[in-house]
C-alpha cells in the first residue's frame, strides 16, 4: 500500500468506479490537484447500502470475540500504515505530519477500545415483582449504518465511527469529507488488508455538487437505520429533519464555541500552555478548540504578553510535511476568506491585533493574537475554526460564567483554577458537554465525547459508544 493513492469507490469488497466520473482533490499547501476521486452518485450510494444491508445478515451473527479479532487486525494494519496514511492525509488535509501521525494512532485506540469493550456489553437481570416471571435485557445491533465524517480529523472520526459500529455487529456505508477522500480510501484498503469481510466496510465519495444528493439518499433509505454525523451544526439540522421520515437514530457531532477561562489562582504555565495546545492545534481548525478565551482583568496583562512570547517562540506557518512546521494552512478558500472577514470585522469594531491579522500567501493564515475583544464582535460571536486567539477580559466568576454561556453551542470548555471550591462550581455551571480542568486535550477512546444544546445528540467513543449502534431488548419469561 506503501506510496499509492486510491481513488476508486470501495463497495462490496470491490473498488468502483463513481457513476458520476470523478472530482479533484487538491493540497491546500499548494493548491495542486493531488488526484481525481470516484464522484459517487445516488446510484452508488444505493449499491452500497444494498451491500451493507446483505453483508448485515452475516455480521450481526459472529461473536464479539471474532468481531473483536477483525478489530484488532484493523488496529494492527493501522498502525502498519501509520507513516503512509500520515503522508496521505497531511497531503489533502494540509495538517502538520506530526500530528497526521498522531491521528492515526488515535484512530487505531478506537478499534483496540472498542474490540474490547464489545465482548463487555453486558445485559441484566431485573427482579420480577412476582414469581411467575423472569425479566432480563441484551443488546442488539440496530442495522446499517450511515456515517458521515468530515475533513478535520479525516482519520481519527473514521475510527471513531467504523470501530464503534462494526463492533456492535453493524454494518457501514461511510461518505467522507469531499476536501478529504483519499485518506477514508486509504482506511478501506486497510480494512481490505485487515480481512474485513466484503460489504461489511463501504466507502462512497462524492464531489461537493453531490453532497446534498448523496446525503439525502442515506437520510431516505430504509435500510439505514442509524446515521452518525461530524460537521457543522447546520448540516447536522438538515439530517436531522430528513431522519424523522424514517426515524432512524442519531449521532450528531455538531459546532463548538468552547469557552477557555483564566482565573487568578491558576498557575499560570499552566493555562498558557493549555491556550496553545488547545487552540493552534490543527491550525486552530477542531470543534473542541479554545474559541473564546475568558481572561480575569488581574492577571489579563500577563497573560497576553506571555501566550504572545509563547506564539512567538513555538509557531511555525509552513507545508506540513516540512520538518518543524506546526501551522498548516486553512483548508479550503471558502475557510479562508470566512476567517479573514471575522478577523476584519472585529478589528474594525475595536479589537487590537497583538500579533499576526494577516496572511503571508496562499490559504495560509498567520497565527493571531486579539485583545480588547468584546462579545458582541464577530469573533466572540461565531465558531472560528482558524489560528485566531481572541481574548475578553472579565471580573468575577458570575459574570464570566454568563458569557461562557451566552452561546448556542455547547460541546467543550476548559478552566484554570487552583481554586477547590471554584473548579466544582465553575465545572457544574458551564452548559457544556465536557470539562477540560487545567487540562486542553479531553478526547480519548475511554472517555465519552459529545455535547449539549446545538452541539449535537449522542456519545462516542467509551462505554457509552456502542449505545447510538445497538438497540436494548427485553425479554421477559413466564415459568
Amino acid at each position: 500500500m506503501a506510496g499509492e493513492l486510491l481513488t476508486k469507490a470501495y463497495v462490496g469488497g470491490r473498488w468502483v468506479a463513481g457513476r458520476g466520473g470523478t472530482f479533484p482533490v487538491y493540497d491546500p499547501a499548494t493548491g495542486e490537484e493531488i488526484a481525481k476521486v470516484a464522484d459517487c452518485t445516488v446510484d452508488d450510494v444505493k449499491e452500497a447500502i444494498e451491500s451493507a444491508s446483505g453483508a448485515f445478515e452475516v455480521w450481526r451473527k459472529t461473536t464479539a470475540k471474532e468481531r473483536a479479532a477483525v478489530l484488532t487486525r484493523v488496529r494492527d494494519q493501522l498502525i502498519k500504515e501509520k507513516d503512509n496514511m500520515a503522508t496521505i492525509l497531511t497531503r489533502e488535509n494540509g495538517k502538520p505530519l506530526t500530528e497526521a501521525k498522531g491521528e492515526v494512532g488515535f484512530a487505531a485506540s478506537f478499534f483496540e477500545w472498542f474490540g474490547e469493550e464489545a465482548r463487555r456489553q453486558y445485559g441484566e437481570a431485573i427482579p420480577s415483582s412476582v414469581p411467575s416471571k423472569r425479566m432480563i435485557t441484551i443488546r442488539q445491533p440496530v442495522g446499517v449504518a450511515a456515517l458521515i465524517t468530515p475533513w478535520n480529523f479525516p482519520i481519527g472520526m473514521v475510527g471513531r465511527k467504523v470501530a464503534a459500529a462494526l463492533a456492535a455487529g453493524c454494518t457501514c456505508v461511510l461518505k467522507p469529507a469531499e476536501d478529504t477522500p483519499l485518506t477514508a480510501l486509504a482506511f478501506a484498503k486497510v480494512c481490505e488488508s485487515a480481512g474485513v469481510p466484503a460489504g461489511v466496510v463501504n466507502v462512497v465519495p462524492c464531489s461537493r455538487a453531490r453532497v446534498q444528493e448523496v446525503g439525502a439518499a442515506l437520510t431516505e433509505s430504509p435500510k439505514i437505520q442509524v446515521l452518525s454525523f461530524t460537521g457543522s451544526t447546520a448540516v447536522g439540522q438538515w439530517l436531522y429533519s430528513r431522519c424523522g421520515q424514517t426515524l432512524k437514530k442519531l449521532s450528531l457531532e455538531l459546532g463548538g464555541d468552547a469557552p477557555f477561562i483564566v482565573f487568578p489562582s491558576a498557575n499560570m504555565d499552566k493555562a498558557v500552555g493549555g491556550a496553545m495546545a488547545s487552540k493552534f492545534r490543527n491550525t486552530g481548525q477542531t470543534c473542541v478548540t479554545a474559541n473564546r478565551i475568558f481572561v480575569h482583568e488581574s492577571i489579563h496583562d500577563e497573560f497576553v504578553k506571555r501566550f504572545s512570547e509563547a506564539m512567538s517562540k513555538e509557531l511555525r506557518i509552513g507545508q506540513g510535511l516540512e520538518a518543524g512546521v506546526n501551522q498548516g494552512p486553512l483548508i479550503n478558500k471558502r475557510q479562508y476568506d470566512r476567517l479573514v472577514k471575522m478577523v476584519d470585522e472585529s478589528v474594525a469594531a475595536g479589537a487590537k491585533v497583538v500579533r499576526g491579522g494577516k496572511s503571508p500567501g496562499g490559504l495560509y493564515y498567520a497565527p493571531t493574537l486579539l485583545i480588547d475583544v468584546t462579545p458582541s464582535m464577530p469573533i466572540a460571536r461565531q465558531e472560528i475554526f482558524g489560528p485566531v486567539a481572541a481574548i475578553l477580559k472579565f471580573k468575577t466568576e458570575e459574570e464570566v460564567i454568563r458569557m461562557a454561556n451566552a452561546t448556542d453551542m455547547g460541546l467543550a470548555g476548559y478552566f484554570y483554577s487552583n481554586d477547590l471550591s471554584q473548579i466544582w462550581r465553575v465545572t457544574e455551571a458551564l452548559q457544556v458537554g465536557m470539562v477540560g480542568v487545567n487540562e486542553p486535550m479531553v478526547s480519548t477512546c475511554e472517555a465519552p465525547f459529545g455535547g449539549v444544546k446545538r452541539s449535537g445528540l449522542g456519545k462516542e467513543g467509551s462505554k457509552y459508544g456502542l449505545d447510538e449502534y445497538t438497540d436494548l431488548k427485553y425479554i421477559c419469561f413466564g415459568i
